[in-house]
């Protein structure tokens, strides 16, 4: 053993010792701050599919892969990582002695010819991702993914990354040139051509096997160092974050909202009391444990800013920075909260001043920051930020380590609404009409089945009906909005001509919810929602058919949550299942081009892409037809109208319009009809094409399409 191999020997265990510290305290810390959070006992069932869900997603890379080449590129990378790193192990050998081997596999035929070609795609990788950075820079391109990401962070894991796997061919280099390296060419082609014009110095695989540990331990030091670097954190963190994630079985957070909860159970608001239970989130310790996971485990990779639809039409919301901004806040209270600081629930400061004395004035500063609050009162995050989310999921379902971002925005809207009445002051109306009147609009509830008037069948009334198959539930825009009655007398006609039994409840159905729930209401949804669900179970309904997604969505997925159990249909899914079957026949093809906008509670947070699409196929004419225009953003990336969250009731002053947005890349197809299955996204897009002035264009629901087809 040579002077080179001690020095280096003892250079690379001080530095390791250094590193194993710091990254120790680091994961303390961060543990310290997730535990901080409210219990959440709904994340550890079912763990043999949390488990299996886990392992599909991370090694089967399930949403990166959704991004094709770029997904493959972060593949590799992540598992050369792992494999790799027992190349960083063998560094430690290499560094007292240049012959040596890891025992057992360092010498493996196998093990070099793996770890040769994840080295070499992973060095093609991590150049690939680079380069996507650089090109998308918020300096090179308005609205990068990547605004608002500390980029030195992510320069530095990068570079990082590809010096380690250059140091590691330079080592097997000069290996191959000293003799030491065995594995054949064909298995290790990279190294040998190295050890073909690298010099035979022994002590060159000693130096830079030293080289190679101090720029590792150099990241693992950062890391320690930085414990909000999500970027480097989220490839520890996103294992367990996947795998309490809020479904076992792998599904997005989307659909149901998270039910209300204080201190880990969900509240009755019968008996709730404002100074002892949490109404939603006012402080960042109020989130669930999992939501400070959320926090810490982001990566800035940028995914769900880039398919936002506030941030893409230049509103300040992006989900990104909401958590980044939520991360920072938690992490820089922290030493306040661990000290026993905190605000009970009047507002009383529950810390002593003896617990309190060692806390630094940052900490105490960050502790008096209000979570929500403009920039003049220093706010965590900005109102216009939080009233701007329109709660389409479109980041929840393409966050690549299932960040739950809408439930972690309603959960402070639902303070800022039952506790502050803090909200937009438009949306006041909504609310009040769904208190008084049972729908947004203020109509009055006594003129719900006018829509059947006219018709030249008869409806049936739940409780005139004999018997009945479907329960029609309307909605309130189905039975108040002009343009959704028409959809509602379209899918009524259809179901009369298949001979489907269907029946409405008429003035008894009152609003299913969810706007109030949405803009962040518990009270108001509790009440329309139980008064719903008793009267859905005195009609004996066992199915339901409804034409507009949120009330699909509410129906479905949030009544179970009050001993609702039916099943729940959008009318696109019946439709399509009656031109099947041949209950209903199109005979006159549509023409001039159509395309189709799918809802985001329909498509996103439900999964229906292909009914709508059958239904108008065959109003289109069929297999042998053209085919439906699509727009680029559809089914998961479909973009938003605009209308969810309560936005249908809250103006839209900073930025583009959404519906504008949506409405213009509908134009750009070319189509004269514009397909839908939502009413709110009826009237948002007719109101982009207005404001387009591009009359010609039809806007209308894919049942009117059927209907006209079917009719002639």
């Amino acid at each position: 053993m040579g002077v080179v191999q001690i020095v280096s020997t003892v250079l690379a265990v001080a530095v390791t010792a250094l590193a194993v510290v710091l990254v120790v305290r680091a994961v303390k810390q961060i543990l310290a701050v997730i535990r901080l959070g409210q219990p959440d006992p709904t994340r550890s069932n079912d763990r043999g599919t949390r488990t299996v869900t886990m392992l599909r997603e991370t090694f089967g890379h399930t949403k990166m892969l959704t991004w094709t080449w770029v997904g493959a590129a972060h593949w590799f990378v992540m598992i050369g990582f792992i494999v790799l790193s027992l190349l960083v192990a063998g560094a430690y050998v290499e560094v007292v002695n240049p012959e040596w081997e890891l025992p057992l596999i360092g010498g493996w035929a196998p093990f070099l010819f793996v770890t040769e070609w994840l080295g070499i795609l992973g060095i093609a990788s991590i150049l690939t991702l680079i380069g996507i950075r650089l090109a998308n820079l918020p300096s090179r391109k308005s609205r990068s993914r990547f605004a608002g990401s500390t980029m030195w962070q992510a320069y530095f894991v990068e570079y990082v990354i590809l010096a380690v796997l250059v140091l590691g061919f330079l080592i097997r280099g000069f290996k191959d040139a000293n003799g030491w390296f065995h594995a054949p060419a064909w298995a290790t082609p990279l190294t040998h051509a190295l050890g073909a014009v690298l010099p035979a110095w022994p002590n060159a695989i000693t130096i830079t096997a030293l080289v190679k540990i101090g720029v590792s331990m150099a990241w693992a030091i950062t890391i320690g160092l930085n414990v909000t670097m999500g970027v480097a954190w989220h490839r520890f963190l996103a294992f367990f974050n996947i795998y309490f994630k809020r479904n076992a079985d792998g599904a997005p957070a989307l659909g149901a909202l998270k039910p209300m909860t204080s201190n880990g159970a969900p509240i009755d608001l019968e008996e709730a009391d404002p100074e002892k239970d949490t109404f939603g989130v006012s402080q960042v310790e109020h989130f669930g444990w999992k939501g400070l996971l959320d926090f810490s485990t982001c990566t800035e990779c940028g995914r769900c800013q880039s398919q936002c639809p506030a941030w893409n039409t230049g509103k300040p919301l992006s989900p990104k920075l909401v958590v980044l901004s939520l991360r920072d806040h938690a992490y820089a209270k922290a030493p306040y909260l661990l000290a026993g600081g905190g605000k009970d629930l009047s507002g009383e400061e529950k810390g002593t001043a003896e617990q309190l004395a060692g806390v630094n004035v940052l900490a105490l500063a960050e502790a008096e920051r209000p979570l929500i609050g403009g920039a003049a009162e220093l706010g965590v995050i900005d109102p216009d930020a939080l009233w701007a989310c329109t709660t389409c999921g479109a980041c929840v379902e393409q966050c690549p380590v299932d960040i739950e971002h809408v439930d972690h925005i309603v959960d402070m809207r639902r303070y800022q609404v039952m506790i502050e009445s803090s909200f937009p002051a438009e949306a006041g109306a909504m609310l009040r009409n769904l208190e008084n009147k049972g729908n947004p609009w203020g109509a009055p509830p006594n003129t719900r089945e006018d829509w059947t008037k006219g018709l030249d069948f008869a409806v049936p009334r739940v409780g005139e009906a004999e018997s009945f198959e479907y329960l029609f539930w309307v909605g309130c825009a189905g039975a108040f909005e002009d343009k959704a009655k028409k959809t509602t007398r379209a899918v009524a006609t259809l179901l009369n001509e298949a001979g489907v039994s269907f029946a409405i409840l008429g003035n008894n159905e009152t609003c299913t919810g969810d706007p109030a729930r949405r803009i962040g209401n518990e009270f108001v949804y509790q009440m329309l929602a139980q008064q719903n669900v008793e009267t859905i179970k005195e009609s004996g309904a066992l199915k339901i058919v409804a034409t507009c997604p949120h009330c699909f969505n509410t129906i479905g997925n949030e009544y179970k949550e009050l001993g609702l159990e039916v099943e729940v249909v959008h009318h696109t899914e019946l439709l399509a299942h009656l031109v099947k079957t041949g209950k209903l026949t199109p005979v006159t093809p549509v023409e001039g081009g159509l395309t189709y906008h799918d809802p985001c509670y329909l498509g996103r947070h439900n999964r229906v892409f292909t009914p709508p699409r059958e239904v108008l196929g065959a109003a289109l004419g069929g297999s042998s037809a053209p085919a439906i225009l699509e727009m680029g953003r559809r089914e998961e990336r479909s973009f938003c109208c605009g209308a969810g969250g309560a936005r249908m009731w809250m103006e839209e002053r900073i930025g583009k319009r959404i519906n504008v947005e949506r409405t213009e890349e509908a134009l750009a197809t070319g189509a004269k009809t514009i397909a839908v299955g939502c009413p709110f996204c009826s009237t948002m897009i007719t109101d982009g094409v207005r404001s387009k002035g591009q009359e010609e264009v039809e806007v209308i629901d894919v049942a009117t399409v059927l209907l006209k087809s079917v009719k002639g």
